[in-house]
C-alpha cells in the first residue's frame, strides 16, 4: 500500500487499487486471440514455464528455431512480447513471474 497523509488519499488510492484489479480480471476473463496469448494465459494460470512447455508440446509446436519448445522459449515471450499479445495480459504475466521470484515457487 502507497504512504498516505489522509483518509482521503487512502480512499483515493484504494480506488485505484479496485480499478486496476477490475481491469486484470476483464483481461483474464478474454478469450486468448492467438497461439502466444494462449501460451501466456497458460503461463498464467499454471505459474510454471515447465508445465506451459509441456503444453505447447502437447499442441505439436515447435519453437521458432524449429526445434522443441522449450522453458526458455516461454520465458523469452514474457519478456520480449509479441505483436499478437495484449499489452495487458503481457504485464500481468511478468506480475506472475514477479511474484514467483519474490515468494519462490509454490509447492
Amino acid at each position: 500500500m502507497k504512504s498516505y497523509t489522509n483518509i482521503a488519499e487512502l480512499i483515493a488510492a484504494l480506488e485505484a487499487e479496485i480499478i486496476a484489479l477490475s481491469d486484470e480480471i476483464s483481461t483474464l476473463k478474454q478469450e486468448p486471440q492467438s497461439l502466444n496469448e494462449q501460451i501466456i494465459f497458460k503461463f498464467i494460470d499454471t505459474g510454471s514455464t515447465g508445465k506451459t512447455k509441456d503444453f505447447v508440446r502437447s499442441l505439436g509446436i515447435k519453437s521458432e528455431r524449429g526445434s522443441l519448445f522449450s522453458s526458455g522459449d516461454v520465458s523469452k515471450l514474457i519478456k520480449a512480447g509479441a505483436e499478437d499479445i495484449s499489452p495487458e495480459l503481457l504485464a500481468i504475466a511478468r506480475k506472475v513471474v514477479s511474484m514467483k521470484k519474490k515468494h519462490g515457487p509454490n509447492r
